[in-house]
């Protein structure tokens, strides 16, 4: 997938749209232009990432659980980020050399904060009309509310668009680490199905930012240092029934997070180093990846999200895996960008009155159009 040259041809009008994502481990804003169009697989014309800000990745972190004057601070986070994702968009016009009225809409995810598909809500963080405001673009958000509306999880979203990027003439999987894993699984003459797998790099941040200061651990060195226990890593699937949960599922940081990590600790009953608490949860996220698709046969796993950049976290993907594990670069996708680029392919289709859901995925009663549209003018 490689830039178009200046020149090189002609962009049609409501070909390009922009996807915005901060996933659940909020280090950053990614964001992608692309052309979509019937005729050809959708080509990247432009990609940016920016850094959260420390603050407003604190108070992002802090909503995920009740406080003190919870409306009012999550207005004013919705706020900012808001403005972040501005500045992402004009960086990306600013790289493709295009005016902003080439792009048909702006496909803004939010930051989720709060998933509870059993209570019937989920909540993505956003200010769409801010974004508009900013903008002059068109912009479709809150993608999720429509199928829990339905009855279904709203997560994950993304394994139709997986289908349509890699096409279902080989069994493969598609393997998205962010903070919460979640898999497609994509056989030849079957509609894709999808699922959370459990934490991702959602534990493997927080134990790390607890026990070194850093918010992540850079290419799974500390955990490298460390030695897995296999006792406790039987213990944590043991102990958690969403495990055990049949597909549909979903889950998000109102389960998985330090809290849930320290309670297990306690009831393991033996204390361990943390490195080797790190080692173990990163052979958590590979093992629970493994029972996960259990049983499909299949050719390749292919990885994208944050996890595809830890080499640590491969290696134990491969070992736990009985099939090749690759990043979807290898397939031609960029593994940093394509949660970005489902977001603008859900944009498209929001505005062009398709359904975008899976109910095989999600459990929803029916196939549903996604998004709420926020014009920009």
């Amino acid at each position: 997938m490689t830039l178009p040259r200046p020149g090189q041809d002609t962009l049609r009008p409501g070909d390009c749209f922009i996807g915005l994502m901060s996933g659940t481990s909020m280090d950053g804003v990614d964001g992608v232009l692309l052309r979509l169009s019937p005729q050809q697989r959708p080509e990247l014309l432009a990609s940016a990432t920016l850094d959260m800000p420390a603050s407003l990745r604190a108070t992002l972190m802090a909503l995920n659980a009740s406080g003190p004057d919870e409306l009012h601070r999550a207005a004013l986070a919705a706020n900012a980020l808001a403005a972040l994702y501005a500045e992402v968009c004009e960086r990306l016009l600013a790289q493709a050399g295009l005016p902003r009225e080439a792009v048909r809409a702006i496909g803004a995810h939010g930051q989720t904060v709060r998933h509870r598909p059993d209570l019937g809500y989920t909540c993505q963080l956003n200010a769409p009309a801010v974004l508009a405001e900013a903008c002059g673009i068109d912009v479709v958000a809150d993608f999720r509310s429509r199928d829990v509306a339905a009855g279904g999880q709203g997560a994950p979203l993304v394994p139709p668009f997986h289908a349509a990027m890699f096409g279902q003439d080989a069994a493969r999987a598609i393997l998205n680490l962010g903070g919460i894993g979640n898999v497609t699984l994509l056989q030849p003459g079957q509609a894709p199905r999808g699922f959370d797998t459990g934490p991702a790099n959602v534990l493997l941040d927080a134990w790390c930012q607890a026990h070194t200061g850093h918010h992540y651990d850079e290419d799974g060195k500390w955990a490298a240092s460390g030695r897995a226990d296999p006792a406790l890593l039987t213990h944590l699937l043991q102990a958690e029934p969403w495990f055990a949960l049949p597909a549909p599922k979903s889950t998000g940081r109102d389960l998985f997070g330090l809290t849930w990590l320290t309670g297990h600790l306690a009831s393991y009953g033996r204390a361990l180093a943390p490195a080797d608490v790190q080692a173990t949860l990163l052979d958590l996220t590979a093992h629970s990846v493994a029972r996960a698709i259990a049983g499909a046969p299949l050719d390749d796993v292919l990885v994208c999200g944050g996890g595809a950049r830890n080499p640590a976290l491969m290696a134990a993907l491969a070992r736990a895996l009985p099939c090749p594990v690759a990043t979807t670069d290898s397939a031609g996708v960029p593994a940093q960008w394509m949660e970005a680029m489902a977001v603008a392919w859900l944009a498209q289709a929001c505005v062009s009155r398709q359904p975008a859901s899976s109910p095989e995925v999600t459990g929803a009663r029916g196939p549903r159009i996604l998004g709420a549209l926020y014009p920009g003018h």
